[in-house]
């Protein structure tokens, strides 16, 4: 058995496509790139019996590959889906009630953390990792240097790990690893070009394991 490297990791966020079974296909095309830690699934436009039916087909996908599947927003789907985690996008006050009812079942991990202060609120709750950022906040080819400070900051003084959301551009997850935090989350730059995903995936492995800091143990 591999075991993970020592260094930030990438993580997944599944891309809003109308053709479901197309979207499975590129996140397992994705997933043969190399190390994946996790793959958050948003449910993006779907109702909830839609993003049901295509989660409980893309959740087994992601954890053959030996990757984390995290659902976003829905816990009742996460538990019909049997995923290994719920990613919440809201703010505190539904953190707090996904950490109060969900933790015991699932890992929670996620928020919109914009600055320091709401970032400890939602490192008080103890969840299994921070998110800086958002699951659709890829606009610009590098990640948003506002994130990535705040991960930096983070990563340095917090024992909970945290992820930062990349940008359009796969190099700019080396950018976003530089700055110390455990893991990346990469959109449209590994989903852009359908004939290249497994290929960037590899590519963004490479590039961590030449440049990216290593940890200690």
């Amino acid at each position: 058995m591999t075991l993970p490297p020592s260094r930030c990791r990438l993580v997944l966020i599944v891309p809003d496509m109308a053709d479901v079974a197309e979207q499975h296909a590129l996140v397992a095309k994705a997933l043969e790139g190399g190390d994946v830690a996790s793959v958050i699934i948003p449910q993006y436009g779907m109702n909830e019996f839609d993003f049901q039916k295509s989660a409980e087909k893309l959740v087994p996908v992601v954890q053959a590959a030996g990757a984390a599947a995290l659902i976003a927003g829905d816990s009742r789907v996460a538990a019909r889906a049997k995923a290994d985690g719920l990613h919440v996008a809201g703010g505190i006050d539904e953190f707090t009630e996904a950490m109060e009812k969900q933790s015991a079942s699932f890992m929670v991990g996620g928020g919109i953390a914009k600055d320091r202060h709401t970032a400890l609120e939602i490192g008080e709750l103890r969840p299994d990792y921070v998110f800086f950022g958002k699951l659709d906040g890829d606009f610009k080819p590098e990640a948003h240097p506002k994130n990535v400070d705040l991960g930096e900051w983070w990563a340095s003084m917090i024992e909970i790990p945290c992820i930062v959301m990349g940008g359009t551009d796969p190099n700019s997850a080396l950018d976003v690893a530089l700055s110390g935090v455990e893991f990346v989350a990469l959109r449209s730059a590994v989903f852009a070009d359908p004939a290249a995903v497994s290929s960037v995936v590899s590519a963004v492995n490479a590039l961590l394991d030449e440049k990216a800091p290593r940890f200690e143990d």
